[in-house]
């Protein structure tokens, strides 16, 4: 298993726009329309990695919980299909509806957002505020396969808290660690 860090975009970064097709509803989506009332959590994602499988639940779990809040979350794959046909489409909406994604399940085709966001695994997180203004990139939790620490979110939860209370998140910022984006050749 490969461990890739995320590159950590700077804080105050604007999220760069994009229109990507939702292979759950097959429609295309805009950043503007999938923006949440009080911000937005955008993951980069996969179907077979073994880091993003061990926190799909949380992930489930925390799209759930902060939805209500305000918060939108969207995932994004942005792996080279040719070589890694699991991570298809068509089987970007099958995993989706497996594992109950209550968000977007978008395809990066070209990889031009995954390059846009300086993403660089998976998973990789981002959270913008209601501006579009990134103010947290970083790790889920400390959780990882094998290593017997409780998944809880608790990074990513405290950094959604601290939006949605208008508080400064002063925690540090640990970059996610996962397998790397499976770019094109």
């Amino acid at each position: 298993m490969a461990r890739t860090p995320s590159n950590m975009l700077p804080l105050g970064t604007k999220a760069p726009d994009f229109s990507l097709l939702d292979t759950v509803s097959n429609s295309v989506l805009s950043l503007n329309a999938l923006k949440g009332e009080r911000g937005m959590v955008i993951l980069f994602i996969c179907n077979h990695c073994p880091f993003v499988i061990h926190v799909n639940s949380e992930l489930v779990a925390i799209a759930n919980e902060y939805k209500s809040k305000g918060i939108n979350v969207i995932a994004i794959s942005s792996n080279d299909v040719e070589n890694y046909p699991q991570d298809s489409p068509e089987k970007m909406k099958v995993h989706a509806q497996t594992e109950g994604y209550p968000f977007p399940y978008l395809y990066d085709e070209t990889q031009d957002v995954a390059k846009a966001y300086d993403a660089a695994c998976t998973p990789d997180f981002y959270v913008f505020d209601d501006n579009l203004e990134l103010v947290y990139r970083g790790q889920l939790d400390d959780s990882r396969p094998g290593n017997d620490i409780p998944l809880t979110g608790k990074d990513l939860r405290h950094a959604l808290d601290c939006l949605i209370e208008n508080k400064e998140n002063t925690a540090n910022q640990k970059p996610s660690i996962g397998c790397n984006i499976k770019w094109k050749v």
